[in-house]
């Protein structure tokens, strides 16, 4: 139940939310129920009184639908700091969590995010009512992340109130940003796949989209970073440990989610899955406001729990206390933990539990939206134009076999009928190339926990088959092979009986089949019939599975890490036996095959990755289906990442601009560039920049105990740790600039370096140990350099433990040199690169992902561009397998620096190691650190030069502000809505 809080009506009487997406009002104003609901909305001071106000308004359709007019209650006028303050002590009295002798800031927060979050609630209950009465097509975001960041300020700044609360709060005893920097992030996401589906959900609200979010709600989180003398340590996160004001739990809302069990014909001819473990998914929704608009829609995640009668009592009563909780341990730990570590069987499966969760639970819950919406009469070829669902990355992949299996055997539809809705629904972005993150599962694996997703991914597998056979024909068979092996969506596994005499070759025409083999082959359905309930009843006649070797390969997916490029070692055999057979190869399914051959759209985030994915990743596909592949550039919010998070330089934008409509269309910030050399605005903008650095001076030094100074370069690379992204490149870097600084004179040095504080943050995953080590290895270096009098202020290293949204918050706008420097081609996009650019960063890095684009809208000369090129990268390779690679003089000399034992007594032979040889995994540079290392330390150079003219650096700071229009994800939004989903905007006035 929720009312509006606010003093800002006349009317007597409020409203209430109903679970139905109702609003409704109460009776007689004189009923204790009333008096009671509004005791906080009307303050005792008469003179909280004077502003309020209510009206009747029109939601109208952007559309023009002619059912658009529906009438709802919304009320129009600004709340004041006084009726604010009422607000916030109400919260603190009546719905407290709090012992009620003190107002200190942890209570003034949960109060204040209360009182805002009431605010929330009678624009979200009104955008929810409207989209059920106008039954409007909805898009549906699903992903395994959502990078939130802290929501308080960002919800009072697209509301308009962040003045009010800031003065409400001072009335109070605290100030604002204090009471803010009590939240906690949300830990539902870790890096730039999150905060782009965070910064999507702003949009689509501040665009008045009809749109929802589904995630998983995360009680862990992926882990909180400690940095030790060790390197980096995990700890669990704790954002939920004194609860969550934001969210809302909908007991009314849950689903059962199944495992396991097996899949039996029943006496209606259908399928049906049945036996196994049962759990339940909670739903808990968490609005998400537009900026200067009422729309407010709903980011849903589901948390996982047992019933009570799994419970076993029994077992607690025998002291078998273990035992009784197993069902409710299984069931909750779903929800523990952002990808757990997989090198296990027990991790592996705990992961596709979490992907089965979230699209079960979420399409469950879309369905049945669909059906409330569409009344008595549902008409299931109606879906595709009422719902949109959008995968983001392959882990939301079970969504295409889970809507056929909704479909079929809940809903009756055949699957003709089944697999044209679902192919018509759903779409797919990728987001990598990177051989691991394009999902394989164990066929094995996914047939114990999901019997009937299997079947069903078989009939699509078989679907494909056919399209491809009918494409490339059957008159080359070397060429049919290799499409059907490059393309199919089960990987090392059987062709079915039809299709298998297709690839026997003619040298091969001698060897007969089986008799037996030849009548079963009789008895399968053919490709040309059209009954596919038939064919999938006969489906289970074909099985893809030998059962004399279930063991063995369940024992070999232990070895697999998703069976991403990795060997399964056989189990030890006689010498003789090794000799005549090798292991057989894993049974696998290809998600991201499934995701482009089960949706009607594929999109890529950035102009050069999507010609990648449709010249390398997809090829195949991309050309028996050009029309379904797309690009969509990434884009950032700029409400977070300019308004909210640097006030200093959003205050110069909008008195240059002459508006602040900027926050709303950037094109506008390209007028910026008319005064990029005009003094009166440098001065202006190197003011804001030094204002920020001094922050994050404060914020180093409560953080790692270092003192740096705000009169040097402060070069920053924040992101996930990984090899590909090349933190270990910056770090050498360093290290050779120290070693150059260390054989200087002290005037000799401070002529030829510019002052830089290097920053470094982001997680290293706890399984991977390369990127520790990488971790330890910067930790390392900035012990020695940042305590080195002779260097002094001329150079330090700081690792920023724990980065998140928060600190990129603080980071960010104090930037001055950011590195963006991944092995081209590999980056898909990213996004940092983006926030960066747009607060007047310069960037320094190579032709990959977005860079290439902000490259160009920045200009050239406003980027430090350096390495080589991705269609030079498959070429180098092969040149170092050959041994013709000659490193460079200066990378051998940094690789013997540290050898010599000048940062401590760690062996990093295993990290150098990675950087050496021709071959070999963990070997011979693959990712071309010692390639690009020379012209990465000459750009350097260049980056010295420049900073030393601050005019000229100033200038290009204003430009790549001038220049990251386009990479606000409202475009991005925009572009999804037209070409993807086919959805309008619906707005509440």
């Amino acid at each position: 139940m929720a009312v509006s809080q606010f003093s800002c009506g006349g009317a007597m009487e409020s409203l209430h939310y109903k679970s139905q997406s109702e609003l409704i009002g109460f009776g007689s104003r004189r009923s204790f129920n009333s008096r009671l609901l509004l005791a906080r909305t009307l303050s005792l001071n008469p003179r909280t009184h004077r502003s309020r106000c209510r009206r009747s308004v029109l939601v109208t359709n952007v559309i023009k639908d002619p059912t658009v007019e529906q009438e709802t209650t919304l009320s129009s006028c600004t709340p004041d700091a006084v009726s604010i303050a009422s607000s916030i002590k109400y919260h603190a009295e009546f719905t407290p969590l709090f012992s009620p002798e003190h107002f200190e800031l942890p209570k003034a927060y949960f109060a204040t995010a209360q009182s805002v979050r009431d605010a929330l609630i009678v624009n979200w209950n009104a955008t929810n009512e409207y989209y059920e009465k106008l039954n409007v097509k909805q898009a549906y975001y699903l992903s395994m992340e959502f990078l939130q960041g802290r929501a308080l300020l960002n919800a009072i700044g697209n509301l308009e109130l962040a003045g009010a609360y800031a003065e409400a709060l001072s009335k109070l005893g605290h100030k604002l940003e204090t009471v803010a920097h009590q939240e906690p992030d949300a830990a539902l996401g870790n890096g730039g796949l999150g905060r782009l589906a965070s910064c999507f959900l702003d949009s689509l609200a501040t665009l008045n989209y009809p749109a929802w979010g589904y995630g998983l709600r995360y009680k862990y989180g992926l882990f909180k970073q400690r940095i030790t003398k060790e390197g980096q340590e995990e700890a669990a996160e704790d954002w939920l440990e004194m609860g969550n004001p934001w969210e809302i739990v909908r007991n009314d809302v849950s689903y059962h989610v199944k495992f396991y069990g097996n899949v039996a014909t029943g006496s209606d001819g259908k399928r049906h899955w049945i036996g196994g473990e049962d759990i339940v998914a909670v739903a808990y929704d968490v609005p998400i406001p537009g900026y200067k608009t009422k729309t407010t829609i709903n980011l849903r995640l589901w948390s996982t729990k047992a019933l009570s009668q799994d419970f076993d009592l029994y077992s607690f009563n025998s002291g078998e206390h273990t035992k009784a909780f197993e069902a409710l341990a299984n069931a909750e730990k779903i929800c523990y933990v952002l990808y757990p570590g997989d090198d296990s069987l027990e991790g592996k499966t705990l992961r596709l539990k979490q992907q089965y969760t979230l699209c079960s639970a979420s399409l469950q819950d879309i369905v049945a939206r669909f059906e409330r919406r569409s009344g008595a009469n549902v008409n299931w070829e109606e879906f595709p134009k009422k719902v949109a669902v959008q995968m983001n990355d392959t882990h939301p992949t079970l969504c295409i076999p889970e809507l056929i299996r909704i479909l079929m055997d809940l809903k009756g539809l055949t699957w003709k009928e089944a697999w044209s809705i679902t192919q018509r629904t759903v779409a797919y972005t990728n987001h990598t190339v990177l051989p691991e993150a394009l999902e394989k599962w164990s066929l094995e694996l996914m047939q114990k926990l999901l019997p009937r997703h299997v079947e069903i991914i078989e009939l699509i597998d078989e679907e494909l088959i056919n399209t491809i056979v009918s494409e490339y024909g059957t008159a080359d068979c070397d060429l049919l092979e290799k499409k059907l092996k490059e393309m199919r969506i089960l990987e090392n596994v059987d062709l079915p009986p039809t299709y298998a005499k297709l690839l026997v070759k003619p040298k091969k025409s001698s060897s007969v089949l089986p008799t037996e083999k030849l009548e079963d082959s009789n008895k399968d359905e053919k490709l040309e019939d059209s009954n596919k309930d038939e064919k999938l009843e006969d489906s289970k006649k074909d099985e893809k599975l030998e059962d004399s070797n279930k063991d063995e390969k369940l024992e070999d997916s232990k070895k697999d890490v998703k069976a991403v490029d990795e060997e399964i070692e056989p189990k030890k055999k006689p010498l003789e036996e090794k000799k005549k057979a090798s292991p057989k190869p894993p049974k696998l399914v290809r998600m991201a095959n499934l995701c482009v051959v089960g949706g009607h759209a594929v999109n890529g985030v950035a102009e050069i990755h999507s010609e990648i994915v449709k010249d390398e990743v997809f090829n195949s596909f991309y050309k028996l289906w050009p029309k379904k592949f797309q690009n969509k550039t990434n884009g950032v919010t700029p409400r977070r990442w300019i308004r909210f998070c640097n006030p200093d330089l959003s205050s110069i934008l909008t008195k240059w601009i002459g508006t602040e409509d900027w926050v709303l269309n950037t094109e506008k910030l390209a007028e910026l560039r008319q005064y990029a050399d005009d003094e009166d605005l440098q001065t202006q903008w190197r003011q804001a920049k030094r204002s920020n650095k001094l922050r994050v001076v404060s914020f180093i030094k409560e953080r790692t105990g270092y003192s740096v100074s705000p009169d040097a370069m402060f070069d920053i690379q924040v992101k996930r740790i990984h090899e590909y992204k090349r933190q270990l490149m910056n770090i050498l870097g360093i290290v050779y600039r120290y070693k150059k600084m260390k054989e200087m004179s002290a005037s000799k040095r401070k002529a030829k370096f510019v002052p830089r504080v290097c920053m470094f943050g982001g997680k290293a995953f706890a399984t991977y140990v390369q990127a520790k080590r990488i971790v330890k290895f910067i930790t390392d270096v900035g012990e020695t350099v940042n305590h080195d009098p002779s260097i002094g202020d001329l150079l330090k290293v700081i690792f920023v433990p724990d980065y998140n949204v928060s600190v990129a918050e603080l980071l960010i706008p104090a930037s001055e040199l950011s590195q963006h420097i991944s092995t081209a081609g590999m980056e898909a996009s990213g996004t940092s690169n983006m926030k960066f650019a747009m607060n007047g960063c310069i960037l320094i890095g190579t032709l990959d992902g977005a860079n290439v684009e902000i490259r160009e809208e920045v200009g050239a000369d406003n980027f430090f561009l350096f390495g080589a090129e991705a269609h030079e990268i498959a070429g180098l390779r092969k040149e170092r397998a050959e041994g013709k690679f000659v490193p460079d003089p200066r990378f051998e000399e940094v690789k013997e620096f540290i050898r010599s034992g000048v940062f401590g007594s760690y062996n990093y032979d295993d990290l150098i190691g990675s950087l050496e040889g021709n071959e070999g995994f963990g070997r011979a540079d693959y990712f071309l650190v010692g390639k690009d290392f020379p012209s990465y330390i000459e750009c350097q150079e260049k980056v010295d030069e420049a900073y030393r003219d601050q005019k000229k650096w100033t200038r290009m700071s204003i430009l790549n502000t001038a220049g990251s229009s386009k990479f606000s994800s409202d475009r991005t939004i925009h572009e999804y809505a037209k070409d993807i989903w086919n959805i309008n905007p619906v707005e509440l006035q």
